[in-house]
């Protein structure tokens, strides 16, 4: 059973997914919030395997406390669930490194983009999407640093969404050895997890 934290100041919206999470066999919300400091307390108290957040909240930010909880949880998964498609609040997410980013309006997307983020996996809306990819500031070669080909095949499929099952399976190598490679894609763009190493390739590659 995962253990999901949902956080948002509308309280009819934290009624609405407790109730679309708790409809799951594989999900429980164990505690809810309506602000930012309160996101902290329960991820404190409740150590879940996801935590559901909204942007702009009273109080304090979904971003703030993300960035509180990140610092002191590193491999704290979250999800941001938000009505604003943003570029600002996009980059700031990226970089605090959060798990997926979705707009409130595709509720079909809740339980998988959940169940993604808890197995580790990246999940961004069609709409996240859309705006990551277009920004490009550098526009450096991402391929210029070094990499083999095999490095620089997992990488691209890495920031397709693939996961290391899917990947070892499409290219004919073990998951193990999937693994490998992406270590030594993190070292070599010294980048912290396969977030980072998805917004590398957004960011810094040609097309």
């Amino acid at each position: 059973m995962l253990k999901i934290v949902v956080v948002d100041d509308d309280r009819l919206v934290t009624q609405a997914l407790t109730t679309i999470i708790n409809a799951n066999s594989n999900l429980q919300v164990v505690a809810c919030g309506h602000d930012g400091k309160q996101a902290i307390q329960a991820y404190e108290q409740y150590q879940p395997d996801v935590l559901l957040l909204d942007i702009r909240m009273p109080e304090q930010s979904g971003l703030v406390a993300t960035q509180t909880i990140m610092q002191a949880h590193p491999q704290a998964k979250i999800l941001l669930l938000t009505t604003f498609v943003d570029d600002e609040y996009i980059q700031q997410a990226l970089q605090l490194g959060v798990k997926g980013y979705l707009v409130k309006q595709n509720l079909d997307a809740i339980i998988p983009a959940i169940k993604a983020v808890a197995n580790n996996q990246s999940v961004f809306g069609n709409e996240i999407m859309n705006k990551i990819q277009p920004v490009a500031h550098t526009h450096i070669d991402v391929f210029s640093q070094d990499l083999t080909t095999r490095e620089q095949e997992i990488l691209t499929q890495v920031a397709a969404g693939k996961n290391n099952k899917e990947i070892a399976q499409s290219i004919y190598l073990s998951e193990g050895t999937v693994r490998n490679y992406i270590s030594q894609l993190l070292d070599k763009l010294q980048v912290r997890d396969r977030t980072q190493l998805a917004i590398y390739y957004y960011q810094n590659c040609q097309n």
